[in-house]
């Protein structure tokens, strides 16, 4: 009886040459944005603010607060790691502070012309074990990482040890201290701002807090902490310390806000101003200018993109970097308004911590104006994202270096570091130029509507894996892009644009709505997807450049209209949607139906940035 020979490296032998080129663009589609494709920073359980600094000898320092169980808990304490191949690996972490000692939070790093590194953190020195609340329901906190004094150390020699004694930071009382449950006796504060540096003079910045409550801090302010000689004094007893801004009221939401005006984030312009962008419980961002070093502040008010409208932001930390090249990034989530403060009474998933995923950026540039330079900010992109819809990313940071740009952040119990896309960041700062979009990605170009035309095929979600045993799903992450010239005439019934469905219902369809939205539907014969625009962004008789952005790496669909990114205006707390990972495809009918109202269409074979958007569409209207 004979044996059958097999050759088991063969078995994909019978794997057709379409399939292989589709795993072939699964393997290249490792979408840099996805979290798990950052390198690790260790920590123990608990990890937050990973903060960097270049050292004099090349090495990555990182300074973050960590512990073995939650945020708050007993234990949590400052620690040290160095790099030198980018953030790769990382050095054994080291404590600043004992995990045994009081907890030691919340740290910053700042490196001065000699070379010498410091680190400034809060640390509960006297042991303080509870402190009294003014929530009814919970008189007292045992939480006590966000009290005590605001200390540093300092390194001599690249962050590798440090000094053994640590010295108070001393900060002037306030009204908000003198006001909290203890009379200013115990001072309640934090940080994640970094440190800067402006002429000559090195500043920390420091969270006031008022008292601890429903939902731990229930008032907060902003305040700057300034040293004349920090730069250059080598005694740590000789530093000199001026708290700002003058008087007794630090940055605060605009007249009308909430009580909570925390995690300010500092950078310095080219005309020696101070930037400061801030979060709040009133579901936008707050912004303030200081033209006389930290002394005096513009009134606070609501960031807005440079078309006036409102950015959307929920109680997150929202940080703002000054890059290489003059121009400047903040971090923040695309989401909130007044849903924040005055949601439905238990309306699931809506909370002020919440929806911390995907990350989102806006790119600025200085402008001139009244009293000194402004900056004005571009419309959203998303930076970073999980697939994991209830992770929460936050605190991060951002370094150049001399191969790009890194940024840091952390889900509470997982830090990590990114290297961001060189062609992703060429896109950002294009748009400021008006650079052209890259024409190779547009698979469909159509010059009318009231017709049907061949329809392209457009890239899938997902494919089974026939690399692997169980032949399990593989995301492809892959997305597309819809662009339309549009004009409406009749308002009385929701309007096909473009439609390649079947009789099942594959494919998609995309309608502009009675309520002046937008709405796309897309099926893959066994899931379906819905994803609409607020409502009254389409005016009859108008002529619109509409994009639909269908991103197959976080599963979400945004409207861009008129160069306006579709944010869900007042009527919604989100203006971009999600659809199920489960969606495979929109392969539909060989042809795509194209409406009457649509004079031009183009169709891109990627997910287009909002930047690109934003630039065709004025091409567009031109």
């Amino acid at each position: 009886m004979s044996q059958e020979k097999i050759n088991y490296n063969t078995k994909d032998a019978c794997i057709s040459d379409g399939i292989k080129k589709e795993m072939l663009k699964a393997d290249q589609a490792q979408d840099w944005r996805l979290l798990s494709n950052g390198f690790e920073i260790p920590t123990r359980s608990y990890s937050d603010q990973p903060y960097l600094v270049e050292a004099d000898d090349g090495a990555l320092v990182c300074v973050l607060t960590t512990g073995e169980g939650h945020e708050g808990q007993s234990g949590q304490h400052v620690t040290i790691l160095r790099s030198t191949d980018r953030g790769r690996t990382w050095s054994e972490p080291m404590a600043l502070e004992s995990p045994d000692r009081p907890v030691s939070s919340y740290a910053v790093l700042l490196k001065v012309p000699s070379g010498r590194l410091y680190c400034f953190y809060n640390y509960n020195a006297d042991n303080i074990r509870e402190i009294e609340t003014v929530y009814p329901g919970n008189p007292v906190t045992y939480r006590v990482d966000t009290l005590g004094y605001h200390v540093f150390k300092y390194s001599d020699d690249h962050g590798k040890t440090w000094s053994d004694e640590w010295y108070p930071v001393p900060i002037r009382e306030t009204e908000i201290d003198r006001q909290n449950v203890r009379g200013g006796k115990i001072r309640f504060m934090w940080n994640v701002g970094k440190p800067f540096v402006l002429n000559g003079a090195g500043y920390i910045s420091i969270h006031k807090v008022g008292d601890f409550g429903d939902g731990f801090m229930v008032k907060s302010e902003g305040w700057l902490v300034k040293s004349d000689n920090l730069l250059t004094e080598s005694d740590p007893e000789k530093i000199r310390w001026e708290t700002l801004p003058d008087g007794e009221i630090g940055l605060r939401t605009p007249v009308g806000g909430g009580p909570i005006a925390e995690e300010q984030s500092y950078v310095v312009l080219s005309d020696g101003s101070i930037y400061c962008v801030y979060r709040t419980i009133d579901g936008y961002p707050v912004e303030s200018y200081s033209r006389d070093g930290g002394h005096t502040w513009s009134a606070p008010r609501y960031k807005c993109y440079v078309d006036g409208r409102r950015m959307k932001h929920p109680r997150a930390a929202n940080f703002v970097w000054k890059c290489n090249n003059g121009k400047y990034i903040h971090w923040f989530h695309n989401h909130g308004g007044p849903f924040m403060k005055d949601a439905e009474p238990n309306a699931p998933h809506v909370g002020p911590y919440e929806d911390r995923n995907p990350v989102w950026i806006s790119a600025g540039i200085e402008k001139d104006g009244p009293d000194g330079k402004v900056v004005e900010w571009s419309q959203p992109e998303i930076l970073l994202y999980d697939d994991d819809v209830f992770l929460r990313m936050s605190y991060p940071d951002m370094i150049e270096l001399n191969d790009g740009m890194y940024i840091s952040e952390t889900q509470k119990d997982l830090a990590r570091i990114h290297r961001i896309d060189s062609v992703f960041l060429q896109r950002l700062w294009g748009q400021f130029e008006g650079l052209p979009v890259d024409p190779s990605a547009c698979i469909l170009t159509a010059e009318r509507g009231g017709c049907a035309v061949d329809m392209p095929a457009l890239p899938k979600f997902s494919q089974r894996d026939m690399r692997t045993a169980d032949r399990g799903i593989v995301d492809l992450r892959q997305g597309f892009t819809f662009l339309l010239d549009v004009c409406f005439t009749n308002s009385e019934k929701n309007e096909v644009l473009l439609d390649n469905r079947t009789l099942s219902g594959r494919g998609f369809v995309l309608v502009s709505t009675v309520a002046g939205g937008l709405q796309l539907i897309m099926s893959d014969g066994q899931t379906k997807a819905l994803n609409d625009s607020e409502s009254g962004v389409l005016q009859v008789g108008q002529r619109h450049s509409v994009a639909v952005i269908v991103d197959g790496g976080p599963k979400i669909v945004s409207f861009v209209v008129d160069g306006k990114f579709c944010d869900g205006g007042a009527q919604r707390q989100f203006g971009w949607s999600r659809f199920s990972p489960n969606l495979r495809d929109v392969a539909g009918h060989p042809q795509l139906t194209i409406g009457g109202a649509v004079n031009r269409v183009e169709i891109y074979e990627r997910a287009l940035m909002t930047c690109e958007i934003v630039v065709l569409q004025k091409k567009i209207d031109s």
